[in-house]
């Protein structure tokens, strides 16, 4: 299979043929409106105030805390562009666990009493900048999402996974190690974690939050949850169950963090999971029938968001109008999550045109937002659009498939990307995130994370020499199969 650069794409006729050849609709517009009236400059009205306009930040994890869950010059850095990059919308900013056995990596942020402070010192440094460049915060909302790291927790050694489960997996258990029950979290341990993410909850609204996002993707502990069709108990089984260890979180939070605001990061479908196949292409880890796939279709390759959709209905009734959608995960399907023509070291071959990834993202975020027209939505999986980004996030917002536009890896490379297509200025090419992916392959193996090819600041850091062998190493198992 050749795969077309998207960086080869000059023209919208091009895309739109490329879009056509693979099969897949491809919203996107002629040309960009700018002015206060523009699809991405409108503000979004909404009870808990306005936000300024339709452009969201999506939490990215940067290895680079400190072993007791602080941030560093590093994390700060991080902070201080998604201020300076315009948008309005601040999704978490950060995966911080609640605990110190969710962490998913021995540097990742933790909130208890001793790293409140500089929790909340990111937060003051991101409205520094923001307030700096664009003059107010008032239409500012930004978010802190708390995680517990569940089956890919790794809290004390980088290469040791110590996983916490809330089922057995046929594939997964493989993968982190899982050999017995020991790891399987009990009715009364998850009651006692539903308190750790409520106390977690009263420290994010202490540092000023707007609102936390309870993690529900990407195969971490919540979203696991979801899939926990075979678990006994309280917290498996009927779709009620397995929300809610979702509902405890929201009532203790209601009961003791009044007014403070909560989302939902959401996968809002799954696939089976995939390894290196022939020539390291990815493919199914299994064939035949899949039920752990929340958002699947039975199979473990395709999606059926009936079920996901009563999820989305029960947020609505526990008052939540604030949902980030995303699918899949980055260590069993990484190419559902986060389409890219360059895998990580440790990944595989995108098995489709990544194009094919992003028009999934796109129809199945449209499709929620038409049956729960009341919640706010951050849609995913844009970055990989390159130079049309701004096209097809401006016409999805007009069109109402979503509410805003979610920025991952494209702000590691280019944070000001939103700044520039809201006053309507050029995107600058060389910035351009082109889903290397060395903003995975650099954790993957105990960096920081971080644009190593197009960031001056990392281009310098001794790590990138270290990338680039690790890099060159993996392209020898994997050869490139793109096209120019």
């Amino acid at each position: 299979m050749s795969i077309r650069r998207m960086a080869s794409i000059r023209t919208l006729d091009d895309l739109r043929g490329l879009a056509a050849a693979l099969g897949v609709d491809l919203p996107v517009d002629e040309a960009m409106e700018i002015g206060p009236d523009a699809p991405l400059a409108r503000p979004l009205i909404r009870k808990g105030g306005p936000v300024g306009n339709r452009f969201a930040i999506l939490p990215m994890e940067g290895w680079d805390g400190t072993e007791d869950g602080r941030p560093t010059d590093l994390t700060r850095r991080r902070w201080r562009n998604f201020g300076l990059s315009g948008a309005k919308l601040i999704w978490g900013g950060e995966a911080v666990a609640v605990r110190r056995d969710g962490r998913a990596n021995p540097n990742q942020l933790m909130m208890d009493d001793a790293t409140l402070g500089g929790i909340e010192g990111l937060r003051d440094e991101l409205i520094g900048a923001h307030v700096e460049h664009f003059g107010t915060d008032s239409d500012l909302l930004i978010g802190l999402q708390l995680t517990h790291s569940g089956r890919f927790a790794r809290p004390n050694e980088k290469k040791r996974p110590e996983p916490r489960i809330a089922y057995r997996h046929p594939i997964l258990d493989r993968v982190v190690g899982v050999e017995d029950d020991g790891p399987l979290l009990s009715d009364d341990e998850v009651a006692r974690l539903v308190d750790d993410f409520v106390r977690a909850s009263m420290q994010a609204r202490k540092a000023g939050f707007g609102f936390v996002d309870i993690k529900h993707c990407h195969g971490y502990l919540g979203h696991e949850f979801l899939s926990a069709v075979d678990r006994p108990g309280r917290y498996g089984g009927s779709l009620e169950n397995r929300s809610r260890f979702l509902r405890e979180v929201v009532a203790g939070i209601r009961a003791e963090a009044p007014g403070l605001e909560i989302g939902v990061r959401l996968s809002v479908f799954d696939l089976v999971p995939f390894r290196p196949g022939t020539g390291g292409t990815g493919e199914p880890a299994a064939r035949g029938p899949y039920r752990h796939a929340f958002g699947g279709d039975g199979t473990g390759l395709g999606f059926d968001l009936a079920e996901v959709s009563e999820f989305l209905s029960i947020l609505e009734t526990l008052g939540i109008d604030l949902l980030c959608t995303t699918a899949g995960s980055p260590y069993y399907n990484p190419h559902v999550i986060r389409p890219a023509a360059f895998p990580p070291s440790d990944g595989y071959l995108p098995p489709e045109d990544p194009l094919i990834g992003v028009a999934r993202h796109l129809s199945a975020t449209s499709w929620l937002k038409a049956r729960h027209p009341g919640l706010a939505v951050v849609g995913s999986g844009y970055s990989y659009l390159q130079e049309w980004l701004p096209f097809v996030g401006q016409r999805v917002v007009r069109d109402g498939g979503a509410d805003f536009v979610g920025l991952g890896r494209m702000v590691l490379s280019y944070p000001e990307m939103p700044a520039d297509v809201l006053a309507g200025r050029p995107t600058s090419r060389k910035r351009v995130c082109r889903t290397f992916s060395d903003c995975t392959t650099a954790p993957r193996n105990g960096m920081v994370s971080g644009c190593y090819p197009l960031d001056p600041f990392y281009k310098g850091r001794p790590e990138r020499e270290r990338v680039n062998r690790i890099k060159q190493e993996a392209a020898e198992r994997m050869p490139a199969r793109n096209s120019p």
